[in-house]
């Protein structure tokens, strides 16, 4: 069983570990359990007044699983990525066996921004976002918030807390209160 198969990736995800590498081009892969644990709790979203207005506008075109592995490269198309080849081609998997999604903003047919993470019961684990046009990963993730709410999700992992994501309501929470949050979520169906 190599170490990225879904059984094992799943596995990692219910016991509060995630994978990643120290560079696109590096072949190897590690788990990662972080002290602090960043979350975005669904009924904390926070939409700035200006974010608002933006979404009212209805700037792009939202799809969900259309273009797994289009959402997956553009969130590696970056100068430092943890996403190799040996984790690109476990999402795909995963994404094929239907326990990973995205959220994808589309602007004039092009895609503009979005993201990708992994399903498991009533638990979003958000692996990576991207942006080619302003707002498109904000406006992606608050979609993602809406579809999780709609859904019966009940926690959506976001693995680090960044300022962006701070800056829409994410917090940190030591590992041992995610476990807590984790397992409750695992007790629990959802639907994406």
């Amino acid at each position: 069983m190599s170490a990225l198969d879904p059984a094992a990736l799943l596995y990692g995800y219910a016991n509060g570990v995630f994978p990643m590498a120290e560079s696109k081009n590096d072949a190897n892969v590690f788990w990662v359990k972080p002290k602090m644990r960043g979350i975005l709790p669904l009924e904390s979203l926070h939409i700035s007044h200006s974010m608002r207005r933006f979404l009212k506008k209805n700037p792009f075109e939202i799809r969900f699983d259309c273009n797994f592995e289009a959402t997956v490269k553009a969130c590696a198309d970056r100068e430092e990525t943890w996403i190799n080849k040996t984790i690109f081609d476990a999402y795909i998997t995963l994404f094929q066996n239907g326990c990973a999604h995205s959220v994808e903003c589309y602007e004039n047919g092009e895609l503009a921004g979005g993201l990708y993470g992994v399903s498991l019961k009533s638990a979003f684990f958000g692996e990576s976002m991207f942006s080619r046009r302003t707002n498109a990963s904000k406006t992606a993730l608050f979609h993602l918030v809406e579809h999780l709410k709609n859904g019966g999700f009940t926690l959506l992992d976001t693995q680090f807390l960044t300022p962006h994501l701070a800056s829409m309501g994410g917090i940190e929470i030591p590992q041992e209160d995610y476990l807590i949050l984790l397992r409750a979520a695992l007790r629990k169906d959802a639907s994406f």
